[in-house]
């Protein structure tokens, strides 16, 4: 890059910058703010550039001195006014007024510079304190746009970790979420547990007051059958000392009439019998905690994109005719607008899928397998076998 040309490409974005202030509307507020950020931050970085590497070479020469004294004087009025401008609202009328203002008289001195300061450098300076002065200014330019790249990383790091912290951050309302769940789950487990629990104490407890009423019965009845069976055996022993006499004696009472049958074939015993049945209840317990967690992937991607870029040419012809059809011999400045695409990365978010938790219940059958007692009788009879296991068959069949 050439020092005219590189004196030129500072005037020529902050005049685009302009227009694209121009055609905002006092709603886009934001816009505004950010489109004179980047116009303020060009002319205070062209100007700066000048004075630092320009104008010092330009003070020891006669014929530049007054044009630097010109240049400084309209550098620190332009900084005045891009300061008043950045102090007002952007949606006031006000600052479009001001900043047309300020884009004619930046146009004038973008003017007064090609004409008198870029012919007076090329006369004044010599080839290599050109050069000298661009690859000063090209570094300077080099370094301002590297540090405005290095400030939209940064930027762009400082919104993606806050992303990552609110994502992270709703990412534990979820766990907690989850977890609470979780919590809440086990402790209804837990509470029917424990009742399930309490009802099985309360059964447990509920039978011995049973057996202890089964017992006593039993040992009423056991009572009972002790004292008929000793009142048994005393008819019994009576009957064997008196049985001779009671039938002599009897048929002298009364000959000719039937008596009933005594003794221990008139009596009976009631024993018992019980036995146990299995009943199965049901509890729930907890089988495990499945826990889902959702995180982000970053993915590298590219795209391909197609970019237009238009440039300056300016090229020399020989006309038709040497007929004159327009004005000539006048000072004529013609400006034209070199544009370049860039690309732009936007995202927005879509839903890709969805992923369904619930719980699903089934049935089993399953056999449970057990123990039960019961009571069983059995008797013996010295010289009645046959008796013996009548009753047996008896007990049985009941």
């Amino acid at each position: 890059m050439n020092f005219r040309t590189m004196m030129q490409s500072g005037p020529a974005k902050a005049m685009e910058l302009f227009s694209r202030l121009a055609d905002t509307s006092d709603g886009a507020v934001k816009t505004r703010e950010r489109l004179f950020a980047e116009l303020k931050a060009e002319l205070e970085l062209h100007t700066s550039l000048e004075e630092q590497h320009l104008f010092p070479i330009l003070r020891k020469n006669a014929e530049t001195r007054d044009l630097v004294a010109d240049a400084i004087r309209d550098n620190k009025e332009l900084r005045a006014k891009l300061t008043e401008l950045d102090a007002m609202p952007k949606n006031d009328q006000a600052f479009t007024e001001q900043l047309t203002e300020l884009q004619k008289a930046f146009r004038q001195h973008a003017r007064d510079a090609k004409k008198e300061l870029l012919p007076a450098v090329q006369r004044a300076l010599s080839d290599e304190q050109v050069q000298d002065v661009t690859e000063k200014m090209e570094a300077g330019f080099a370094e301002a746009e590297q540090t405005k790249q290095d400030e939209a990383e940064e930027r762009r790091a400082r919104l993606r970790q806050e992303r990552e912290e609110a994502e992270f951050m709703a990412r534990q309302a979820e766990l907690r979420v989850e977890q609470a769940q979780a919590a809440e789950r086990e402790r209804a487990a837990a509470e029917q547990r424990a009742r399930a629990e309490a009802r099985r104490m309360a059964d447990v407890a509920a039978m011995p007051a049973k057996a202890v009423g089964e017992t006593a019965r039993l040992v009423t009845a056991a009572s009972d059958d002790a004292r008929r069976r000793a009142q048994a055996q005393a008819t019994a022993m009576t009957n064997m000392f008196m049985w001779p006499w009671i039938g002599v004696m009897q048929n002298m009472a009364q000959p000719g009439q039937a008596q009933p049958a005594r003794g221990p074939s008139g009596m009976e015993e009631v024993i018992p019998l019980g036995e146990e049945i299995l009943e199965i209840g049901k509890r729930t317990e907890n089988r495990g905690t499945a826990r889902i967690h959702r995180f982000v992937v970053e993915t590298p991607v590219e795209q391909q994109v197609t970019l237009q870029r238009e440039r300056v040419v300016v090229e020399r012809r020989r006309p038709v005719s040497d007929k004159v059809t327009g004005e000539i011999l006048t000072d004529v400045t013609v400006e034209v607008v070199e544009t370049e695409e860039v690309p732009t990365v936007g995202k927005r978010m879509r839903l890709r899928e969805e992923v369904i938790v619930r719980t699903e219940r089934t049935q089993r059958v399953e056999t449970v397998r057990d123990t039960v007692r019961r009571d069983e009788v059995e008797f013996e009879q010295a010289g009645r076998k046959g008796a013996n296991r009548q009753l047996r068959t008896v007990a049985a069949e009941h």
